[in-house]
């Protein structure tokens, strides 16, 4: 899928950076463990400090269900470290436990952020995600894709296209009337 996300966003001439967090640089299978996160955010944030050095006007962050958690939290401990936020497959809450959803950073998250969701994702139902987006005070916008899961199907490059197409569209304001 993110393969295919950048192949999508580079026929709209945009330059995407894929970069692996560094649990996944430690280790090539499993999953993050609850003391990586941190190494993991201050890895993204050193990445995005190179970005900026080259263009300094305009850098985005995105990632898919973990990545995509520690890219909005990191934008939300860092105010201004990335200008927009594209997050695949949001994690919302562990599959069967939606009590304990992951939001507390949401209140601070001040980015522009598009959230891609399947309407038959484990990690959060589509209404449980718009209920929570309203958390964020930025302009905070949901892309649903119908009938796939966390994976957001097997129809990449299609899927891929969507999303480059809502991200890409001319993002709201929040200047007052």
């Amino acid at each position: 899928m993110l393969v295919a996300l950048q192949n999508a966003f580079s026929e709209h001439g945009i330059e995407v950076v894929r970069y692996d967090l560094a649990f996944r640089q430690d280790r090539a299978k499993g999953p993050p463990r609850p003391g990586d996160a941190a190494k993991d955010r201050e890895g993204l944030r050193q990445e995005i400090l190179k970005l900026r050095e080259k263009n300094p006007e305009q850098v985005w962050l995105g990632g898919q269900s973990y990545g995509g958690r520690q890219s909005s939290m990191l934008a939300a401990e860092t105010p201004g470290v990335v200008d927009r936020l594209l997050l695949l497959s949001y994690p919302l809450h562990a599959p069967g436990k939606p009590e304990q959803l992951r939001t507390a950073h949401f209140p601070t998250l001040h980015t522009p952020t598009l959230f891609v969701h399947g309407s038959k994702d484990p990690f959060g139902s589509i209404a449980e995600l718009k209920s929570a987006i309203t958390l964020i005070p930025a302009p905070a916008r949901l892309l649903e894709i119908e009938g796939v899961g966390h994976d957001l199907g097997r129809n990449h490059a299609a899927v891929a296209s969507r999303i480059a197409s809502a991200f890409l569209e001319p993002q709201p304001t929040n200047l007052a009337p």
